[in-house]
């Protein structure tokens, strides 16, 4: 976010491309229809309490599969996965980090 101090508004960053496609697919692998999807910014919590998308563990699990199904890109244990699923930002940057060919 950018606070511009002239007028005294906050500015959410825009998601890109990735970041956009990941919102959509956890939207639809999750059942979120519900959610308002602007919003969301890239780095708004995944999963847990402060989650605009009210994900939890087991959300988080299929996230991880279809992932892996989608993109090639496997979460090798619980603690990249925790790390992996912080934010829409993480979670992009780890695919793009391990996607052969790059995303």
């Amino acid at each position: 976010m950018t606070f511009n101090t002239s007028t005294g508004t906050v500015r959410r960053y825009d998601m890109d491309a990735l970041e956009q496609e990941l919102l959509l697919l956890i939207c639809k692998t999750c059942n979120l229809g519900d959610v308002d999807r602007a919003a969301v910014t890239a780095a708004d919590p995944l999963i847990g309490p402060d989650s605009p998308l009210g994900i939890d563990s087991l959300d988080a699990l299929e996230i991880a599969v279809t992932v892996q199904q989608e993109y090639g890109v496997r979460m090798n244990s619980e603690n990249t996965s925790r790390v992996v699923l912080q934010s829409l930002g993480t979670l992009a940057d780890y695919i793009r980090s391990n996607s052969s060919p790059p995303v």
